[in-house]
C-alpha cells in the first residue's frame, strides 16, 4: 500500500514540477487560439478548460487504463513503475506537445504535422497509419462494449444487435458539432470514470486487501520478458500514440494556450491515476499473478473487470462496472471515427461545416469499421497495441523537430528526444519478437531494438549540433 500511497504523490508532484518544465520549453503565450480563429461551430468551437479537461479524458481514456492496466498488473507491482514514470516523462510530455503544436498550426493532426516536420513521405505514411490505427481502435470499442451488452440483456438482443445501436451513436457523434453530444455527455461519463477509480480504491482499503510493494521481479505467470512486452501492453496510463490523435482534436476547443498544461498533461495524468487504482485492485484482489491471469484467459478483460468491481463492492460495483466497460470504450470509439474523420477531411480538402461532407466522409468510414468488427478481438487488440506504440513514438520524434526547429534553446528538444528514443527501442523490440510480429528471440530482438534506438538518437544529436552552429 505504501508503494501506491507514494506512486500517487509522485504523480501529483510530476504535474506540479515536470509538467511546468514542460510547459516552460513550449512558452504558451497570450495569441488567439484556433477555437476563435477557425471557428466553425462544428469542430473549432471555444470551450470552458473544465468541460475540455474531461473530453480530453474522456477520448485518450475509454477503458484503455482499466483493460491494460490488469493485464500489465500480471507482471505485478513493478507496472507501478512504468505507469508513473511513463506518464511523467513520456506520456504527458507527448499529449501536451502533441495538443499544443496542433494549437500553433490551426489545429493540425498529426498527419499534417509530420509532414510539416519530416517531410512529404513522412506525411502521407502517418495519414496512413493513423487513419488505420484509429479505425482499429474504433472497431475494438465496438466489439467489447456490443459482446458485454449482449451478455447482460434478453438474447433477442445480440451482438448485432448492440454493434448497429452503437454504430448508430458513432455516426451522430462523428457527423454532429462537437459541442452537441460529446460536450454533453462527455462531462457525466468522466464524473462515472472517475467514481469508478474511487471505488474500486475505496473496496481494497476497505476490504482489508494487500497490495504488494514494488519489485522490479518479473511475476508474469506466462513468462513474458518486462521488456518489451510490458511497456506495450500498458499503454493508456503511461503512454499512447492514440492520444496523438486526440490532442489536437481539443485543441481545436481550448480558449487559451495557457491552458495547455492542465487540458493535456493533466488529463494524461489523471488518467495514470485511474490505471495504477485498477492495477492495484488487479493483484490486490487476485492475490497472485497466475490467478489474474488465469481470469483475463477465462472471463476475458471485460469479464475480469466486472469481476473485481462486484467482488470489491458488491452490487454497486458491479453497476459501475457495467459503467465503465460499456460506456468508457464507447466514449473513445466515437472520438476514434470523428478524429479519421478530420484527418480524411484534411487529405481529401471537404470543408466540415457542411453536413454533406461530412457524410461523404462519415458513411464509409463507419460501413469499413463495422466490417472490421466482424474480426477477432484478440487479434484486433494486438496489433492494435503495436501499432499504438509505434504512432506515439513517431509523435514525439515529430515534436522533437519541431522543438529544434522553433526554440531559441535548442536543447529543450531532449524532453521529446529521450522518450521518443526510448519509444523506439520498445516498438522495433516488440514486433521483432512478439507472436503477432517475426517471432525472433531476445538475443535478435533486444540488440536491434537498441541499435535502431541508438541510431536515431545519434541522428537527433547531429541535427542538434548542426542547428545550434
Amino acid at each position: 500500500m505504501i508503494s501506491l500511497i507514494i506512486s500517487f504523490v509522485v504523480l501529483i508532484f510530476g504535474y506540479l514540477i515536470y509538467g511546468r518544465i514542460i510547459e516552460r520549453a513550449f512558452d504558451p503565450d497570450e495569441r488567439n487560439t484556433p477555437a476563435y480563429t477557425k471557428h466553425d461551430g462544428v469542430d473549432f468551437i471555444p470551450m470552458p478548460a473544465w468541460k475540455a479537461f474531461l473530453v480530453q479524458l474522456l477520448n485518450i481514456a475509454g477503458t484503455g487504463p482499466i483493460f491494460g492496466a490488469i493485464m500489465g498488473a500480471c507482471f505485478g507491482p513493478v507496472v507501478f513503475l512504468w505507469i508513473v514514470f511513463g506518464a511523467i516523462l513520456a506520456g504527458g510530455v507527448h499529449d501536451y506537445m502533441t495538443g499544443m503544436i496542433s494549437e500553433r498550426h490551426d489545429g493540425a493532426s498529426i498527419a499534417e504535422l509530420s509532414g510539416i516536420y519530416l517531410g512529404q513521405l513522412a506525411k502521407w505514411a502517418v495519414r496512413v497509419f493513423s487513419i488505420v490505427l484509429l479505425i482499429f481502435i474504433g472497431t475494438i470499442f465496438i466489439t467489447s462494449p456490443a459482446a458485454l451488452l449482449a451478455r447482460l440483456t434478453p438474447a433477442i438482443f445480440g451482438n448485432r444487435f448492440w454493434t448497429i445501436i452503437i454504430l448508430i451513436y458513432y455516426v451522430l457523434a462523428t457527423l454532429l458539432p462537437i459541442d452537441k453530444i460529446i460536450g454533453k455527455l462527455y462531462p457525466v461519463f468522466g464524473a462515472a470514470l472517475i467514481t469508478m477509480a474511487l471505488g474500486i480504491l475505496v473496496g481494497i482499503i476497505s476490504g482489508g486487501y494487500r497490495i504488494p510493494e514494488i519489485s522490479f521481479t518479473n511475476l508474469h505467470p506466462e513468462g513474458l520478458p518486462i521488456w518489451p512486452f510490458m511497456f506495450v501492453t500498458v499503454a493508456c496510463g503511461a503512454i499512447s500514440g492514440f492520444h496523438a490523435t486526440q490532442s489536437p482534436m481539443v485543441a481545436k476547443c481550448v480558449t487559451s494556450e495557457k491552458l495547455g498544461r492542465k487540458v493535456f498533461y493533466g488529463a494524461m495524468l489523471s488518467e495514470s491515476v485511474i490505471a495504477l487504482v485498477w492495477a492495484a485492485g488487479g493483484v490486490a484482489f487476485y492475490g497472485v499473478t497466475g490467478a489474474l491471469n488465469s481470469a483475463i484467459t477465462a472471463h476475458g478483460q471485460a469479464g475480469t473487470v466486472y469481476e473485481i468491481s462486484s467482488g470489491l463492492l458488491g452490487q454497486v460495483g458491479g453497476v459501475l462496472a457495467i459503467i465503465g466497460v460499456i460506456v468508457c470504450p464507447i466514449t473513445s470509439g466515437d472520438t476514434a471515427f470523428r478524429s479519421a474523420r478530420l484527418i480524411l477531411a484534411e487529405i481529401t480538402g471537404l470543408q466540415q461545416k457542411p453536413i454533406k461532407n461530412r457524410l461523404i466522409i462519415t458513411i464509409p468510414l463507419l460501413s469499413l469499421g463495422a466490417i472490421i468488427s466482424q474480426l477477432d478481438f484478440n487479434v484486433l487488440w494486438r496489433y492494435t497495441s503495436w501499432s499504438n506504440q509505434t504512432f506515439a513514438m513517431i509523435s514525439l520524434w515529430v515534436c522533437t523537430a519541431y522543438l529544434l526547429k522553433h526554440k531559441k534553446r535548442k536543447i529543450v528538444s531532449l524532453y521529446t528526444a529521450l522518450p521518443a528514443t526510448f519509444m523506439s527501442a520498445v516498438s522495433v523490440t516488440y514486433i521483432l519478437m512478439a507472436d503477432e510480429g517475426l517471432k525472433l528471440g531476445s538475443d535478435v530482438g533486444y540488440p536491434a531494438g537498441v541499435l535502431v534506438s541508438l541510431f536515431l538518437f545519434a541522428y537527433y544529436c547531429f541535427q542538434l549540433i548542426r542547428q545550434k552552429i
